[in-house]
């Protein structure tokens, strides 16, 4: 019996059980007499298709293209097996013929939402093909960003675009002498860094801007006193805590500083990591 790599995995295991629009959604779903999911046969194409029957219009694509539409306009919650089968002007039960439930189709959904482009030009320097390939994720999720409002678990890691992002990431660093298992560790942890700057931006913009006008910040100044929180003091007095400035246009919550910054500082960490191997 095989198991899924614990590289690969022991970031995601606390998604064991999410929830989604009030349903909990478990890691593994339904399986085949493989042992694999369910979701994961019908994503890599090798889960037989009902060829009898009033559905014979659908097929998995269909369902799943349609389930995005709805999530891309409405968000995750409005996507219910109902509403699909309304959108495609099928029946409920003729989607039961393709996808068994609700988190079946979720975990479909997920992959096909993060796709890299079919052909992608990296710079031979591994540190840009790095940053190349995270702001590909990024744009990916962005387009699709209630994606991560879905478990990243074990059959996540298994879908055919995980696989393909995994690839491409692997690609980006193939001038950089680290272990294939370092290597994974690396995509792990900037794919968490580009989901998490995107989840923060999506936090902002639903937020909106907080504006303070200058007696507001200054008695936030006042009240942030170096006896309370010295170490945060210094930077609240210099202005480094609350920017008085409005955000770029091209960037309204101002994420993309933190966002290159930790670009910055985790590939410092590889390159950190690949001269201590050398020594």
């Amino acid at each position: 019996m095989f198991c899924v790599s614990h590289t690969l995995s022991m970031t995601y295991t606390v998604y064991d059980v999410h929830r989604c629009g009030g349903e909990s959604i478990g890691t593994m779903g339904e399986t085949t007499e493989t042992g694999l999911p369910r979701a994961v046969a019908i994503a890599w194409g090798v889960h037989d298709v009902p060829q009898r029957g009033p559905s014979r219009g659908l097929t998995h694509e269909r369902i799943v293209a349609a389930a995005i539409e709805i999530a891309d306009a409405h968000g995750l919650g409005a996507v219910t097996m109902q509403a699909v089968a309304k959108s495609l002007d099928f029946t409920t039960m003729s989607l039961y013929r393709y996808v068994s439930s609700k988190d079946e189709l979720l975990r479909l959904m997920q992959d096909a939402a993060v796709t890299m482009p079919e052909k992608v030009e990296l710079p031979d320097d591994w540190r840009d093909a790095l940053r190349v390939w995270a702001d590909l994720v990024r744009d990916a999720y962005r387009a699709h960003p209630w994606a991560l409002e879905l478990p990243r678990g074990q059959t996540a890691v298994l879908m055919p675009r995980t696989i393909r992002t995994a690839d491409l990431g692997l690609a980006a660093m193939a001038g950089l002498d680290l272990s294939d298992g370092e290597k994974v560790g690396a995509i792990l942890l900037i794919s968490q860094h580009v989901a998490a700057m995107v989840e923060l931006e999506r936090s902002l913009a639903a937020e909106g801007g907080v504006v303070a006008t200058p007696e507001g910040v200054e008695m936030l100044r006042r009240a942030i006193t170096p006896d309370r929180f010295p170490h945060i003091a210094g930077v609240m007095a210099a202005g480094g805590y609350i920017v008085d400035a409005p955000a770029h246009p091209d960037d309204p919550e101002g994420v993309d500083a933190e966002y290159a910054f930790g670009l910055d500082l985790l590939i410092a960490g590889l390159e950190s990591l690949e001269r201590r191997g050398r020594e």
